[in-house]
């Protein structure tokens, strides 16, 4: 016994920011962010909330899996941005949608999808749950100091989800982390507390750009050709290599390693830019409205992110 998943959704801020709009109070332009990056726009929230668009995401997927919110037997979060602190985001989306389950939050950075898939699918073969409703929710546009060109570039919002049930649909699933902080880390304010030793302001993202490129090329590339060594499958008969959009030099790297050609890597990071956890499930969302996965298609999963932490996931489309 596994799990597959049966229904899909995404909700996208309205606000689209372009590569010419930053270039107008950055020191850059849209050729050099396009070249380095491959993103040409993002998405921002203004008026929107995450959770609202967290809770869009989870609906749809709840709809098209032909089920009801009341069917929902877990909710399973994942951020570094909600909107709150506390409470968490899946027990504002629970709320939100109607459902009465358990709920909670799980921070794994951008490999976070993979991560609660794997949850999701301990709790279904357990027998502790029947129904999993997995939504990937992110703010980054929050994260980030928008005077700092080297990471304001690459981040936007929104929210994928999915429900997943029992099925035959994941083949192998891997989850790694090494605990390193130093390429990627966003520190925690102290509040006001006058016993801290240190009073630190709420921080920014900080980023070591080429230690994860070279962390993300090497390790997504490593962990896939893995993955498909234990399943006995040759890179060939892969049909879709689903990975992090975190940037686009990262995925072509992680394509030319594999000797596969560029229409099994799908991309949405020109439209999206880097949406942390919420990019797989997503682009999953877009690839299956599109009828770009079809009945058997074989799709390998792949995140990474702060931590140092890493997702593979190999799934047959049911």
């Amino acid at each position: 016994m596994g799990i597959k998943i049966i229904g899909t959704g995404s909700a996208i801020p309205k606000r689209i920011v372009s590569n010419d709009e930053l270039a107008s109070f950055l020191d850059t332009s849209d050729e050099w962010i396009i070249s380095k990056t491959g993103i040409k726009n993002r998405r921002v929230i203004t008026d929107e909330t995450i959770n609202d668009l967290a809770a869009k995401a989870g609906k749809m997927a709840i709809e098209r899996a032909g089920i009801n919110a009341s069917d929902i037997d877990l909710v399973i979060g994942t951020t570094v941005s909600g909107d709150f602190i506390t409470p968490t985001l899946s027990t504002d989306i629970l709320q939100k949608i109607g459902a009465n389950c358990p709920a909670f939050d799980l921070n794994a950075a951008c490999s976070g999808f993979i991560y609660a898939l794997e949850v999701a699918n301990a709790y279904i073969t357990s027998g502790l749950a029947q129904n999993v409703l997995i939504v990937s929710a992110e703010m980054m546009s929050r994260m980030v100091d928008w005077t700092d060109r080297n990471t304001c570039i690459l981040f936007g919002d929104g929210a994928g989800a999915c429900v997943v049930t029992e099925g035959d649909s994941v083949k192998y699933t891997k989850l790694t982390a090494d605990g390193t902080t130093e390429p990627l880390y966003m520190k925690s304010g102290m509040g006001n507390s006058p016993f801290a030793a240190n009073k630190l302001p709420h921080g920014f993202v900080e980023m070591q750009g080429q230690e994860v490129f070279k962390f993300a090329v090497k390790t997504i590339s490593d962990e896939i050709v893995e993955a498909l060594e234990k399943l006995n499958i040759n890179a060939k008969y892969v049909d879709h290599f689903v990975l992090h959009q975190a940037n686009k030099r990262i995925i072509d790297a992680a394509r030319l390693r594999l000797k596969q050609p560029t229409e099994k890597f799908p991309i949405n990071i020109d439209k999206f830019g880097n949406m942390s956890s919420a990019s797989i499930p997503v682009l999953l969302d877009e690839m299956a409205q599109s009828n770009q996965i079809n009945k058997g298609d074989t799709i390998v999963l792949a995140g990474f992110g702060a931590g140092l932490t890493t997702g593979t996931c190999v799934i047959v489309w049911e």
